[in-house]
Formats: C-alpha cells, sequence, structure tokens
C-alpha cells in the first residue's frame, strides 16, 4: 500500500475546513447499510450496501490530491445539473476560462480509496458516495471525462473500524486482523481491502473514525 498519511491530511483539508470538529464530528451523511452482524469486542461488522452511487476517478500515484479534486469539483458543480437547474447561471470562472455551474451536491461519508491499479487506469481509484437520493438515472453526469459516475448493488463487506491515522502500519495491522476475522467467521474474501476515511485533518488522531472494507461472501 501506498503512503497515505500526508496525502490524507492536504485531500481532506477543502471539505471539512468549515465544520470538522476536532473530536470527530464531520458535520456530513454517511452511507447508509444494513447490519448483517456485529463484534463489537474487535470493532468489526458485516453490512450490506443495497445501493450506493459513486462517482470516481484515479488517483496518481504523486498523491491522492488530484483526484479528490476533480471529485470535489464534480459535487460543487461541475456536472450537467439536473433538469430543473439552470446550466447558463451562475458562471464561474477557473483559470481564464468560463464554466457553467451545475448542480452543488452534499457530501456523503466516507471517502472510498482504493490502492490497487485498476486495468482501464494503471492506478487506484478514489471514490465519493452520492447522496441516497440520488440514482444512477437522476445523478448529473460530469463534465469532467475523467470522472465516472457508476452504481454498486448489494456490497456486502466486512468492516474493521480504527482511529488513528491512515498510516501503511495501521492499514496493514487493521487489514491482517480483519482477513483473520473472515477466515475464521466462515465468510470468503472476494476483493482486496480498501480504505475509508471519515475526518478532516484537524481531528485528533485519537478521535478519527477510519475503515478498511473487504468484499465478502
Amino acid at each position: 500500500m501506498t503512503s497515505v498519511s500526508t496525502k490524507f491530511a492536504s485531500v481532506f483539508l477543502a471539505i471539512f475546513m468549515g465544520g470538522c470538529s476536532v473530536v470527530g464530528e464531520n458535520g456530513v451523511a454517511s452511507a447508509p447499510y444494513t447490519l448483517l452482524e456485529s463484534d463489537d469486542s474487535q470493532k468489526i461488522q458485516v453490512r450490506n450496501y443495497a445501493s450506493m452511487v459513486w462517482v470516481s476517478t484515479s488517483m496518481s500515484e504523486d498523491s491522492g490530491n488530484s483526484a479528490f479534486r476533480k471529485l470535489f469539483a464534480y459535487i460543487g458543480g461541475e456536472n450537467e445539473g439536473a433538469a430543473e437547474i439552470a446550466m447558463t447561471a451562475p458562471v464561474i470562472m477557473d483559470d481564464n476560462k468560463m464554466l457553467k455551474k451545475g448542480t452543488e451536491i452534499p457530501m456523503t461519508a466516507p471517502v472510498f480509496m482504493d490502492d490497487s491499479a485498476s486495468a482501464n487506469t494503471g492506478s487506484g481509484v478514489m471514490s465519493f458516495v452520492m447522496p441516497n437520493d440520488f440514482t444512477l438515472q437522476t445523478t448529473p453526469k460530469p463534465t469532467n471525462g475523467d470522472v465516472k459516475v457508476s452504481e454498486v448493488k448489494n456490497y456486502q463487506v466486512a468492516v474493521i473500524e480504527f482511529s488513528g491515522t491512515l498510516s501503511d502500519s495501521n492499514l496493514q495491522k487493521y487489514t491482517q486482523r480483519l482477513t483473520n476475522w473472515i477466515d475464521a467467521h466462515g465468510y470468503t474474501a472476494t476483493s482486496q481491502a480498501i480504505k475509508a476515511g471519515y475526518n478532516g485533518p484537524f481531528t485528533i488522531p485519537m478521535f478519527r473514525k477510519n475503515e478498511v472494507l473487504i468484499e465478502v461472501k
């Protein structure tokens, strides 16, 4: 896994500057799921996300910051907008280009980060989750070709929660702990581990909520 501790701070700075708490309150909704099994002693859950619409883009090797900026620009208005949104107003300026501002979309936690290289991009993928009232059909189309919209259905995952930072050592430690739990409880892992972050950089590490997720059956 690539080093993420420095990336994580800068990636989340923009979105949580206005409302993040030093004790863990991020002020955004979380993607809903059905709890299938819980092991409170190890902070492990098995969840089913019935349907999630993701907006995703590849993460460059230098950092995840570029991916975050593209996704944050999308939810900030770089999209075609819903039918009732006037596409000609307001007009914003970006790098001396006039851009039509589309729908502004609320943030939903967590931000998913998959470090494994995909066949299409050769790099990892960062994904934002659309609010629960958006469907694949009603999600505004991105105006940036690097941003893709997809739907994930019946996403059953084993999840371990931990505090601290998304450092390599923490990711390795909790991925191994989750893998051992999966093997011991009769599940079969069907994906590599991905990581999820819920808090901004000003949150004290001991109050941060991080997760490692592995798809299971």
